[in-house]
């Protein structure tokens, strides 16, 4: 493992002082995910983003480092071409130009 010993604090330091905070964080995806479950109208099953997010799920059941590292690449734009004319004012926070070139939805 290339990150071994690298953190100071110990697991069960780790577990005492951060628990509580990403509790709250899993907690809030899930209802996100409920919420979508719920939802009237289901139509984006197809979307990039929710597909990025179920994908970044997998990886964070993984074993091994770099958890952080491969979430972010699932929810970055890769391309590095630039627009003739900007496509929208903010980021998707997924790769949205690679799933309109896969076909998919926005």
């Amino acid at each position: 493992m290339a990150y071994a010993n690298t953190c100071p604090l110990s697991q069960r330091q780790l577990l005492d002082e951060f628990f509580m905070e990403h509790r709250a964080q899993v907690l809030a995806i899930a209802a996100f995910l409920d919420r979508l479950d719920r939802s009237v109208d289901r139509n984006a099953e197809d979307d990039f983003r929710l597909r990025a997010l179920r994908q970044t799920l997998n990886v964070l059941l993984e074993e091994g480092p770099e958890r952080a590292h491969r979430v972010q690449l699932l929810l970055s734009d890769h391309t590095s071409e630039l627009l003739e004319v900007r496509d929208q004012q903010g980021a998707n926070g997924a790769p949205l130009r690679q799933a309109m070139q896969d076909g998919g939805e926005q």
